[in-house]
C-alpha cells in the first residue's frame, strides 16, 4: 500500500460515499486529509472518526458550487495547513435526470457550477500553492458518462464530459510546475448517486450490473486502487483511466 505520510490531501464531497471512502483511505496511509463538504456537521463527523483512529484530518464545509465558499476554503487551507500535495475534485450532483425537453435552465446552471465550473476554480486557486512547494497532483473524478452519454442523463454527462477536457487544459499548463493532472471515469460503484439513480428509475440496477462485463457493482472502497494509482504514479498525466467493470469495452 502506497505511504502518504507528510502530504496533504483535500478532497472534495469527501464525507459521503465514494468521497468518504478516499477520505478514509488516505487517512489510514498516513496523509493528513481535508474534507471538504457542503455540511460542516458532516465534515467534523468524519474528521472525529479519522481522528479516533489515530488518523489525521481537518473538516472544513465548502459548497463546491460557489466561489465564494471555494475562496473560503482556500483562505483556510493557507492559515491552518499552509499546503496541498493532493486535490481530488471528487464532489458533484446530479439532479437532472429526465428528457432534455423537460429540464430547466435552472437545473443545467446547478449542474454546470458543481461539476465543471467549481472544480476548475479550485484546482486554478490550489495549483500556485502547489507550484510554491514543489508541485503536486490533480485528480478530476468523472464518470463513464463522459464517454458514453446514456439518453436522460444530458446534463451529467455534458458536464463531465467538459471536466474531462478540461484535465488536459490543465496538465499542460501546470506540467511546467510539476502539477501531474490525471481522471479518473468511475463505472458502476455504490455511492450516493448511484444509489439516488437506483430508487429512482426502474430497473437501473440491473441494467448498470449488464452493463459491465463483470456483471456487478463494485464497492465504494473500490475506487481507492485507482486513486492511490494516480496518486503516486510520478510520470502520468493528462490521462484518464477508466474504472468501469469493461463497461465502455463492447
Amino acid at each position: 500500500m502506497p505511504d502518504f505520510k507528510d502530504q496533504t490531501v483535500l478532497i472534495t464531497g469527501g464525507s459521503r460515499g465514494l468521497g468518504k471512502a478516499m477520505s478514509l483511505g488516505f487517512a489510514q496511509q498516513g496523509a493528513t486529509v481535508i474534507i471538504a463538504s457542503r455540511k460542516q456537521d458532516s465534515c467534523a463527523a468524519l474528521a472525529d472518526e479519522i481522528t479516533q483512529q489515530g488518523g489525521k484530518a481537518i473538516g472544513i464545509a465548502a459548497n463546491i458550487g460557489k466561489t465564494d465558499d471555494i475562496d473560503a476554503l482556500v483562505s483556510q487551507i493557507k492559515t491552518r495547513c499552509g499546503r496541498v500535495d493532493l486535490l481530488i475534485n471528487n464532489a458533484g450532483t446530479n439532479i437532472a435526470l429526465g428528457p432534455l425537453t423537460d429540464l430547466t435552465p435552472e437545473q443545467f446552471d446547478k449542474m454546470y457550477q458543481v461539476n465543471l465550473r467549481g472544480p476548475w476554480y479550485l484546482a486554478s486557486q490550489i495549483a500556485p500553492m502547489m507550484a510554491a512547494s514543489g508541485g503536486g497532483s490533480i485528480i478530476n473524478i468523472l464518470s463513464v458518462a463522459a464517454m458514453r452519454p446514456p439518453a436522460f442523463n444530458g446534463f451529467y454527462a455534458a458536464t463531465k464530459s467538459g471536466l474531462e477536457s478540461m484535465t488536459k487544459v490543465m496538465a499542460q499548463e501546470w506540467a511546467e510546475d510539476n502539477i501531474r493532472v490525471n481522471a479518473i471515469a468511475p463505472g458502476p460503484y455504490r455511492s450516493d448517486l448511484v444509489d439516488s439513480s437506483i430508487a429512482a428509475i426502474p430497473g437501473f440496477e440491473e441494467g448498470m450490473r449488464n452493463s459491465t462485463l463483470l456483471k456487478r457493482i463494485a464497492e465504494t472502497e473500490e475506487i481507492l486502487k485507482p486513486v492511490f494509482y494516480l496518486a503516486t504514479d510520478g510520470n502520468i498525466t493528462g490521462i484518464t483511466l477508466i474504472a468501469d467493470g469493461g463497461l465502455t469495452a463492447h
